[in-house]
């Protein structure tokens, strides 16, 4: 894909020394001129700072909003209400995975889908045919996201909202350091994290004064490697690495996405229930021996016989170890199975384990 989008951040992520890779058609910091690992154990020990203004935000409001939306994705809307999110799926007509996204209810008939490279807008665009909704794709809108430990005291001291009331997955219009958003207590990281949704005139000086009033508590901006980086730590899905219109819900082990009990129908419904127990591969984490990182694709094997592949996968500094994301064969997802990796050149050796590897009990993305 090409660059058709453009973050106001761009010159900033230059000075970092970042040539602006292209994700979801927009050119994103995929590194700087700093060691990622210094990026990784800001993350963990003190907080890191992202532009992720590539992920896609659509507003979705009008008397059929929610109904539109309740057909669009697994999860069951009505559930959620204003103030608040939760993480969902959405699927074809065959309960294959075409994107994943977090929607947010701002308030009565007002609600905002943020989605990755999928076929969302697509997905969307049909269950609102003849529907008394307004749709409209917002790429001033621009997002930061502030993820680690030190995150919830800088921002309190920043904000006149009391973050340490803001509930995870939920999310509060406030002001931050004099400028409009919308801060939102989620995020890609498996840390206590918030997101900071503004408009572009507002996110160049919400960036300069988080980088500058938080360098005293050790803040410093991150790329979007290391976010993929600290995401195979925390067992989190990126779509299409992770999941495609191929599979199911069930296939990859986010059946918890959806929402078993919802009397309403959604997209790919049928297809999906019907799936519901038939799965024979599912998504593993895995502690590779020695201190080689996987390489994306590689193939896992049993005795020989291929049973997967990497997903995801990384050296972390945190951990002190080789970690992967793998999706394999169901039979072979116990924790404790050896499994063989050929990553290259490389015959690597893994052990399945709890997933996610790092915090496995989530007690650090969702502490009070």
């Amino acid at each position: 894909m090409t660059i058709t989008r453009n973050t106001i951040l761009a010159s900033r992520h230059k000075e970092l020394g970042s040539e602006l890779e292209e994700w979801n058609n927009m050119g994103m910091p995929w590194t700087y001129d700093q060691d990622v690992n210094l990026e990784h154990q800001a993350i963990r020990n003190k907080a890191c700072l992202f532009d992720l203004s590539g992920l896609k935000k659509v507003r979705v409001s009008g008397p059929d909003a929610l109904q539109v939306l309740d057909h669009v994705c697994t999860r069951d809307l009505t559930l959620i209400y204003p103030g608040k999110s939760v993480y969902a799926l959405l699927l074809d007509e065959n309960g294959g995975i075409t994107d994943d996204c977090i929607m947010f209810h701002i308030m009565p008939n007002c609600w905002m889908m943020v989605h990755g490279g999928g076929t969302a807008m697509e997905q969307l665009g049909k269950s609102a045919e003849n529907k008394a909704v307004q749709i409209s794709f917002d790429d001033d809108l621009h997002n930061l996201s502030l993820q680690g430990p030190a995150a919830v005291e800088f921002l309190d001291q920043h904000t006149p909202y009391d973050m340490n009331s803001l509930k995870y997955f939920h999310h509060t219009q406030t002001t931050l350091f004099g400028h409009g958003c919308m801060i939102s207590r989620t995020g890609y990281s498996g840390e206590r994290g918030y997101e900071i949704f503004a408009k572009a005139d507002d996110i160049v000086p919400l960036w300069d004064s988080i980088r500058e009033q938080g360098k005293s508590v050790g803040i410093i901006p991150g790329s979007v490697t290391c976010i993929d980086m600290v995401r195979v730590e925390a067992g989190l899905f990126f779509y299409p690495y992770d999941m495609s219109e191929n599979d199911t819900p069930w296939e990859v082990g986010l059946g918890f996405c959806v929402s078993k009990k919802k009397q309403g129908d959604y997209r790919g419904k049928s297809a999906c229930m019907s799936a519901m127990g038939k799965e024979t591969t599912t998504t593993v984490g895995v502690m590779i021996d020695g201190d080689t990182a996987a390489e994306f694709e590689a193939d896992v094997t049993v005795d020989g016989n291929k049973i997967g592949h990497v997903t995801g996968a990384c050296y972390s500094t945190v951990m002190e170890a080789s970690i992967c994301m793998a999706r394999v064969d169901k039979k072979y997802a116990e924790t404790g199975q050896k499994l063989a990796i050929k990553s290259g050149d490389e015959d690597l050796i893994g052990t399945v384990a709890t997933m996610p590897l790092f915090d496995p009990d989530k007690m650090k993305r969702s502490a009070v």
